[in-house]
């Protein structure tokens, strides 16, 4: 499904091949708010998608019996979540998690969006002194400690292990409608016009 027809606002099948455009980033680089404003964007453009927030997956506590890092569970949830909405129609999907762009979750978006699926992978990156101002504004209690110290961690891991075809955009000092126009123009997803790339 690419398009929605603008006389119901309904979206409508149209075979295609699956995408899925992975946001990546250390905390407080703004995965989230870019991935809504992309979303806004293509709603305006009339494309067609889905958005999946990938931390929401694995929210749980305790971690299921054998599944420690709680992958086991973030897969099931991702497939069972895409199986709708791919029965649907719907054929591409914006999904932000901090490590989804390491190669290690290609083969998990393979088999719960199936084989052939199209990986566009974005990694955001910001300073430590702008994920320390974010998350200062987000955090609250001993939480803040924690996500600080997590950040720098896999801001170090994000940058030796990120494949060679992720893109990375800098988030320092921009607008959050500037970065998620230049997310899209990776994704080739909006054509020059604002609406949808005919070539996909």
């Amino acid at each position: 499904m690419d398009r929605i027809d603008g006389t119901d606002g309904i979206a409508h099948p149209d075979p295609g091949p699956t995408e899925a455009l992975l946001i990546g980033g250390r905390a407080g680089v703004g995965k989230t708010t870019v991935g809504w404003e992309i979303s806004d964007r293509l709603r305006e453009a009339g494309v067609a998608h889905a958005v999946i927030e990938g931390d929401y997956l694995g929210q749980v506590h305790p971690a299921p019996p054998g599944d420690p890092r709680r992958s086991a569970v973030t897969e099931a949830n991702l497939t069972a979540v895409w199986g709708t909405y791919a029965a649907l129609g719907y054929r591409r999907l914006v999904y932000s998690n901090t490590v989804s762009v390491l190669p290690d979750s290609a083969a998990m978006f393979e088999r719960a969006l199936g084989p052939g699926v199209r990986i566009i992978r974005v990694l955001l990156t910001a300073s430590d002194t702008t994920t320390l101002t974010r998350l200062t504004a987000r955090e609250i209690g001993s939480a803040l400690d924690r996500e600080v110290a997590g950040s720098a961690r896999k801001a170090r891991l994000l940058d030796a292990q990120s494949p060679p075809d992720t893109v990375r955009i800098p988030t320092d000092g921009r607008t959050v409608g500037d970065i998620a126009a230049e997310v899209l123009g990776v994704a080739g997803w909006v054509g020059p016009g604002g609406g949808e790339d005919g070539a996909r």
